[in-house]
């Protein structure tokens, strides 16, 4: 399927959005627009209201996911610098706050140019299912707009915290004027627009379906945001949609990679297949991240290191048993690489090439991103499992996903997953030490600040086993940003050197207020309420 660029209507209605940003724009009215009249144009309108954008590297160089290795590599460009240090950016490139703000929002005016486009013929209930994609398009991008630019939502504080403006009509004036709505207001909205659209869903529209919001789709978003939400049985009953009556069926084969003899363009080509059950959104997007998280020397200052994940992640012991490069303990081998230092990577996405010029070999850099995936919805709903004290139910979900991405021969039981997560680095010197994660001596145990308080012993295991599980299955996705968000965890930013010694150069705290990324500098000279710092 070819994925095509965002109309002139879309793309001056979003420019004329961004205010002082795009002067240019603003001394007329965009009068010569598109007049989008037909079912097809529609149809075809909506082929591009998904941000090209997707901030993967913005979120994952934010988190605890990365170490800085000094002198021992260089950065790919200043973003990373800036995240990194948790600065409030000026970086414009394709992975920047600029480009995710304006890329959403150009997203956003799709989705509602197609909406006023419905309402104009009628809203026929031929046009249902357009309907229902552009609620989708419109909801899902305010979500990553306030979880980017916003703190975690709080029944406590939601009300007062800032989150975005949300745009549901199609934008007619010159430099209009937008003040930003509460995080809860944010997410109020957020389900109205989830609730009425996904009912319209209808996957027989498409050619290609898992280019769009097609139905699992549709309720893996559902599970994310009623995740964050925190209203876990909407979590149970949209997950279950998604994985059916046999969840492994709809898991990744992972252990299919091992054929492709450790070979990171084989195995991220075939990550991103449709054909796998488990690919459930897949967005053609400008990103580095092909680049920066893959088997090659750029912007590995900032890297996954071998440290990190033989004590932290991938390759540390865990209820599976000990790390093992032969036969390997996760079939979705995390390939080691030690020039530079030493780092780490997961073959998720392909580094490819869009040439605007072949002779001057000039063009873009593009990658796809896997939005949502069966297997991150199974971790999803196990979460729920585990807020609403159903632990047999989570243990299953837990149990499915270790044994889908191991080689292991134990079975994960509710036992097993308290015995390890009560003490997951165990000392005969000091048998009663819980072991918590320091920064000078890190655990995959890192202690935890939910605004919903934790109720027991057991809660708290299995919380420990289920993060460190979507810290695997998330590595690479810029998700571990927002588990960090809502779970309160504290991280630390720690430059490595070529003898694997730590030195510290920051922390982030609970209530830190850079957990919200800053608005991007154009939109603060527009007007636009700047996030506290």
């Amino acid at each position: 399927m070819k994925y095509r660029f965002i109309t002139r209507v879309a793309a001056l209605l979003a420019l004329a959005w961004t205010g002082a940003a795009c002067e240019r724009f603003l001394d007329t009215l965009p009068d010569n627009r598109t007049d989008i009249d037909t079912d097809a144009k529609i149809t075809s309108l909506l082929v591009s209201g998904y941000d090209e954008h997707p901030g993967i590297v913005l979120t994952e160089m934010a988190s605890d996911n990365i170490d800085s290795r000094g002198t021992l590599g260089s950065a790919y460009n200043r973003l990373q610098d800036e995240q990194f240090a948790w600065k409030d950016m000026l970086e414009t490139g394709n992975d920047s706050p600029k480009a995710v703000w304006e890329g959403c929002y150009s997203a956003i005016a799709v989705a509602n140019q197609a909406l006023q486009a419905i309402e104009e013929l009628g809203s026929p209930a031929r046009l249902n299912p357009q309907r229902g994609e552009a609620l989708l398009i419109r909801a899902y991008h305010h979500f990553r707009l306030v979880n980017v630019f916003g703190l975690h939502y709080s029944k406590s504080h939601g009300e007062t915290d800032l989150g975005v403006p949300y745009m549901t009509e199609p934008e007619t004036t010159v430099s209009p004027v937008y003040t930003r709505a509460s995080v809860a207001e944010v997410y109020r909205r957020i389900e109205e627009d989830l609730v009425e659209g996904l009912p319209l869903i209808d996957d027989n529209i498409y050619t290609v379906p898992k280019y769009h919001f097609n139905m699992k789709a549709a309720h893996a978003f559902a599970t994310r945001f009623y995740l964050y939400y925190g209203k876990y049985d909407k979590v149970v009953e949209h997950a279950t949609v998604v994985l059916g009556n046999t969840p492994l069926n709809a898991l990744r084969r992972v252990s299919d990679y091992s054929v492709l003899e450790g070979d990171y363009s084989l195995i991220a080509g075939d990550y991103i297949l449709p054909k796998h059950e488990t690919n459930l959104l897949l967005i053609p997007v400008y990103s580095y991240a092909g680049q920066i998280f893959r088997n090659v020397s750029y912007g590995k200052r900032y890297a996954h290191s071998q440290l990190l994940a033989s004590t932290e992640v991938s390759r540390v012991t865990g209820p599976w048993g000990t790390y093992r490069s032969s036969p390997p303990t996760f079939y979705h081998q995390t390939s080691s690489y030690s020039n530079y230092g030493g780092y780490i990577c997961m073959p998720k996405y392909p580094n490819l090439f869009q040439y605007t010029d072949r002779v001057a070999g000039t063009g873009y850099t593009r990658t796809v991103q896997v939005a949502f995936t069966a297997d991150e919805t199974l971790l999803c709903r196990a979460e729920a499992y585990i807020m609403l004290e159903q632990y047999d139910k989570a243990t299953e979900d837990l149990a499915l996903w270790m044994s889908s991405h191991s080689s292991t021969t134990v079975t994960l039981t509710r036992g097993l997953i308290n015995s390890f997560y009560s003490d997951p680095t165990p000392d005969p010197d000091a048998p009663d030490d819980p072991h918590y994660y320091a920064w000078d001596a890190p655990t995959v145990k890192k202690r935890l600040n939910p605004e919903t308080p934790i109720v027991s012993d057991e809660q708290e295991n299995f919380l420990h086993c289920l993060l460190h599980f979507r810290r695997v299955e998330t590595l690479f996705d810029g998700l571990r940003w927002y588990d960090i968000k809502r779970f309160g965890i504290v991280i630390y930013r720690r430059e490595i050197d070529a003898n694997n010694r730590y030195t510290l150069l920051d922390e982030l705290p609970v209530n830190d207020p850079r957990r919200a990324i800053q608005l991007p500098d154009p939109v603060i000279k527009a007007g636009m309420t700047p996030n506290p710092r």
